[in-house]
């Protein structure tokens, strides 16, 4: 009996030696397509744009593996209800399915709250311009003290001009352009810019290797935020 407790208790202490080496303390950030992203710290996962109608106007398509893959009790937050960063049939039954939270412009006071269920987290949200919706956001996200910006389709960039120390900004190509057209400089504005939903006919490349510039082509590419 004393030997089964000593080996009982050794992997006890193995169990606790795992759990410790999995807290990474990162949040990572995975693309999925479009303006998709997967968003989690360990303990709470963050769909961005997610799911979207697959191969909407020609854009990025996903392989059903990626709606099977999503976790439960997962928290759905849209810039917007375009079909190629939202559908409303396959999100809901997600929601359904996993008890899952969906968020929107539609219900912006909510999302706001959001920082009252999730660990050192935060939300800001930015009404901005988008040339074909009437309602649509981006967002500031600072989780872990790790600040977030989520551009979705905003096609102005003073929004964006307007902050500082943001880690990672994601932001569609044109959002960059529309800057430089302005004179508005982004440089200071964030460490790293992620630059997503590039669309089937664009050719965008990296000319200067710039190292503050990712770009998100191959589908299934990680960001890993250390905090």
């Amino acid at each position: 009996m004393k030997l089964f407790l000593k080996f009982a208790g050794f992997l006890a202490l193995i169990g606790v030696a795992s759990m410790s080496f999995s807290q990474t303390n990162e949040i990572t950030i995975r693309f999925i397509g479009n303006c998709g992203l997967y968003m989690t710290d360990g303990g709470s996962n963050i769909y961005i744009d997610f799911p979207y109608k697959s191969g909407a106007y020609n854009y990025m398509e996903y392989d059903v593996s990626e709606l099977d893959s999503v976790k439960t009790n997962p928290i759905f937050i849209y810039t917007h209800k375009h079909a190629d960063h939202y559908s409303g049939k396959l999100v809901k039954k997600l929601a359904k399915d996993l008890g899952g939270r969906i968020y929107s412009p539609g219900n912006i006071r909510e999302l706001l709250k959001l920082s009252q269920n999730l660990n050192d987290f935060t939300i800001e949200a930015f009404k901005t311009k988008h040339r074909y919706s009437f309602h649509h956001f981006s967002y500031l996200i600072t989780w872990h003290h790790k600040r977030i910006y989520i551009s979705g389709d905003a096609s102005n960039a003073e929004t964006i001009a307007a902050l500082k120390d943001i880690d990672w900004a994601f932001v569609p190509v044109w959002l960059l352009t529309d800057a430089k057209e302005k004179g508005l400089n982004l440089g200071n504005v964030s460490n790293m810019f992620a630059i997503y939903h590039i669309g089937p006919g664009n050719r965008i490349t990296n000319k200067s290797n710039d190292p503050k510039i990712k770009l998100l082509i191959r589908q299934g590419d990680l960001i890993k935020i250390k905090y």
